[in-house]
């Protein structure tokens, strides 16, 4: 590895060199060999810092506090953890304008549907409106997204539902049901609270967009094919979520199906979607399909008031309190048989929450070209969640069709939350009443029109033709939901993720490399076409870091493209294999296995009189090849920086030597 120039010349080639691998003399110029150095010398303590300064603190939340006064210091602080203080000091009547428009346009959608989702949750529908009105407030003090409208979620409902149904009846023990539901709130809290301090978010990565994607698809469905109690009338339906049970019980209950209320529910039903559609065709009419579910309900209560509907079988929900949230820290379940079912609750219902959160935070912040920072995002969902289990509320996080009417209603900053607060504020003080004549099947309607734009077929398809294992992942999700249970379709869910991420790992790529002719470049001869061979060379590249998990795959997958690449050359007749290069440029990180496998592979190959050669080396790796001797080992003559250097000095030491 010289500092002087060297004109690659060609080997001693047959006649068949000329068919496949060409001579290197035709295919690579000129070139200087560059000297690799070694890293810099770091203490543990410094590489440790930089570590996990890299794994925690990627954004340098401490940047800002630099070269800074004390007092500007705790300004900044106060902004950091309330970033109401940041854009508070710029307010203007001009954005409490658009902002208490958005907020009372979202206040129209998150009155039905707080409702409808407690009921989904088996919860009293008044705990609906409850944790429409608390949540907010907090999350306008401490959330950093402008556009994200709080409040439950049919998903994170659903699953709380099915999950504390199993083992608790809400309706012969409501009162146990409804402590476990705000003690999962409260156990749900403090983990999103925690993932947020403890900057491990990346947690929440696992669930995979293909499964997510399946994973909703399929309680979609299932969500919707419950709601056929609602609109049919049933009186008794099973308790189960899977969708044979479900469809035994809709045609075993026919004697209880009633045609006022299959009326009613079909024809509000055909109202909402027709508005969701009309709003899907122009976005600039999306008060139309937020609208649509408060007029739903406005218009049904005066049905069954004027005709006396409840009379002639329609079912209403009746008598619900007036009044602001009570407090609820007292019926927080600690101890007991069920503590540990309320964790469990707490945690999937947690994570659910605050994926959709974090994930409908990120596109409307990418809409407006501003950040949302992820951790802090944590933390306020968590905080909201935490104090909502103490004022009577149950999980919430931003909502994608609140969060949409929202951003299309105008909002600027988070006091739309407030607004929408207030708006439920009012509700609950004084219009209570009104919802006592509002049938339930109503809300069976709001909530199918809900969930059924979490059905996305495109999604889907774009898997098909992209990635079929993750499509597989996709519909493995999807079929868990829909033919066992929503708990089974989310195991399933997070199971493939997770095996997703062991198959990467465990086995990763590894290529053969061609030279793109006239040019220093190198690419894999599977995807280029025009990449020729090296002569008496195999350049190969393995595409992931080098661990524990994969060392041995890797190790044996490299010794076979050996093998076969020798008998290649020896059905070819072509001149006989004398080294491999290995390419480590996507070999980001390595650990003790990996440095002893590459050693292994370098006396294998030796004893096959066989030349090991890696270039590429980056920081990370050739640093801790270096404190393990194994780079001395390799010698200054079979480590380069590229490949089209190594190729260069090789077929030039070749050349003297022959």
């Amino acid at each position: 590895m010289g500092g002087s120039s060297n004109r690659v010349e060609d080997l001693s080639y047959t006649d068949s060199d000329l068919e496949n691998p060409v001579p290197i003399s035709a295919t690579i110029p000129p070139m200087e060999i560059h000297k690799v150095c070694m890293p810099p010398k770091r203490s543990t303590l410094e590489a440790l810092k930089q570590r996990l300064g890299e794994i925690f603190f990627p954004d340098d939340p401490l940047h800002q506090f630099k070269n800074q006064r004390p007092l500007r210091k705790l300004l900044l602080g106060l902004q950091y953890l309330f970033p109401i203080f940041q854009w508070g000091s710029e307010y203007s009547l001009k954005l409490l304008k658009s902002d208490v428009v958005s907020g009372v346009t979202i206040a129209s959608l998150a009155i039905p549907q707080g409702i409808s989702y407690a009921k989904l949750a088996n919860l009293p529908p008044i705990i609906g409106l409850y944790s429409s009105f608390v949540p907010p407030l907090i999350y306008a003090l401490l959330g950093s997204s402008r556009d994200l409208a709080v409040g439950p979620v049919s998903i994170a409902s659903l699953v709380m539902g099915s999950m504390l149904r199993e083992m608790v009846s809400p309706v012969k023990d409501p009162v146990l049901y409804l402590q476990l539901a705000f003690t999962a709130t409260f156990f749900a809290g403090v983990f999103q609270a925690s993932l947020g301090f403890l900057r491990l978010g990346f947690i929440i990565d696992f669930l995979s967009k293909a499964t997510l994607v399946g994973f909703m698809a399929g309680a979609a469905i299932i969500v919707s094919l419950q709601q056929l109690k609602g609109l049919l009338g049933i009186v008794h339906f099973t308790t189960k979520m899977g969708i044979v049970p479900v469809m035994v019980s809709v045609f075993q209950r026919r004697e209880e199906w009633a045609w006022q209320t299959i009326l009613m529910g079909f024809c509000f039903l055909v109202f909402l979607l027709t508005a969701r559609h009309i709003s899907m065709r122009n976005p600039k009419l999306f008060w139309v399909s937020a609208a649509a579910p408060l007029t739903s309900v406005i218009l049904s209560t005066l049905l069954v008031f004027i005709f006396k509907a409840e009379n002639h079988g329609i079912q209403t929900i009746g008598h619900l309190p007036k009044g602001v949230n009570p407090p609820s820290a007292n019926m927080l379940y600690f101890h007991g048989a069920y503590l540990s079912l309320a964790i469990k609750t707490g945690l999937v219902t947690g994570i659910l929450s605050l994926t959709e959160g974090i994930a409908v935070g990120r596109t409307f912040a990418s809409l407006k070209n501003y950040q949302v920072d992820g951790n802090k995002e944590m933390m306020a969902i968590g905080l909201m969640n935490m104090a909502g289990s103490c004022t009577s509320c149950y999980v919430t996080t931003g909502s994608f069709s609140r969060s949409a009417v929202n951003y299309n209603a105008g909002s600027k900053t988070a006091l739309s939350n407030i607004a929408m607060a207030s708006t439920v504020l009012v509700t609950l003080l004084f219009l209570m009443p009104l919802f006592f004549y509002t049938p339930n099947v109503i809300l069976s309607a709001i909530i199918i029109t809900a969930v059924i734009g979490l059905i996305d077929f495109g999604a889907a398809i774009r898997l098909w033709k992209v990635d079929k294992l993750d499509f597989l992942a996709c519909l493995s999700a999807f079929l868990g939901v829909l033919l066992v249970s929503v708990q089974m379709g989310l195991a399933i869910a997070v199971g493939i993720s997770i095996f997703k991420i062991l198959i990467h790992v465990t086995r990763p790529n590894t290529v053969i490399l061609g030279n793109i002719p006239g040019t220093q470049i190198y690419q894999n001869i599977g995807y280029y076409r025009e990449a020729t061979r090296i002569t008496s060379v195999l350049v190969l590249s393995v595409e992931s870091p080098i661990y524990f998990a994969n060392s041995t795959y890797l190790q044996e997958r490299i010794l076979r493209m050996v093998r076969d690449e020798e008998e290649r050359i020896q059905s070819c007749n072509e001149n006989n294999l004398k080294c491999v290069i290995l390419d480590m440029a996507a070999v980001t990180a390595i650990d003790t296995s990996g440095i002893g496998a590459i050693s292994e592979l370098k006396k294998t190959l030796e004893k096959k009189s066989l030349q090991l050669v890696l270039t590429h080396l980056v920081g990370e790796v050739i640093e801790k090849l270096h404190l393990s001797n194994t780079l001395e080992s390799f010698g200054s003559d079979n480590v380069y920086l590229t490949v089209a250097e190594a190729v260069a000095s090789i077929s030039s030491a070749y050349k003297e030597k022959f």
